[in-house]
């Protein structure tokens, strides 16, 4: 298994953004602009997969978690308090509003057992690993056809 480094000071969307920021803000088009993917750890623990998503600033009831064929799916939103008229920022990186996120397990997991606990901002979600398919040796007798092809 690779390990994948997050980076946060690289932000492959951030020039789009800036570009779209431009663009005058269009009410229908207000929760993909705002939309944005949390980061996540993915680890091995003896008999169990874990994935870390930090969500500092959430209420656990805004976030929903599903597992379906070995991926989970991490969705909810953010929301603020009240909002500053943007021309008052001098820098805004806190994000709000929408965010979506699907994350493949590196291996297959009991998905009726996968347990979820948000603390201090951290949601830690718990996969049971499955049981590897068991294989057995099975001997088969090979016959020799006496009939002719024609």
């Amino acid at each position: 298994m690779s390990l994948i480094k997050w980076s946060p000071g690289f932000d492959p969307f951030s020039e789009m953004e800036e570009i779209m920021s431009s663009f005058p803000r269009v009410p229908a088009l207000q929760s993909v602009h705002s939309a944005f993917a949390p980061a996540v750890d993915v680890y091995e623990e003896k008999n169990n997969i874990i994935v870390k998503a930090d969500l500092a600033g959430l209420d656990p009831k805004d976030v929903e978690v599903t597992v379906e064929k070995n991926v989970v799916t991490l969705r909810g939103e953010t929301k603020t308090e009240h909002e500053i008229e943007e021309k008052n920022y001098y820098r805004k990186e806190i994000r709000s509003g929408s965010f979506f996120r699907k994350v493949p397990l590196p291996g297959s997991v009991k998905e009726e057992k996968i347990n979820a606990e948000f603390c201090d901002g951290v949601l830690k979600i718990t996969c049971p690993k499955a049981s590897p398919a068991q294989t057995k040796k099975v001997d088969i007798k090979v016959v020799k056809n006496n009939t002719k092809k024609k």
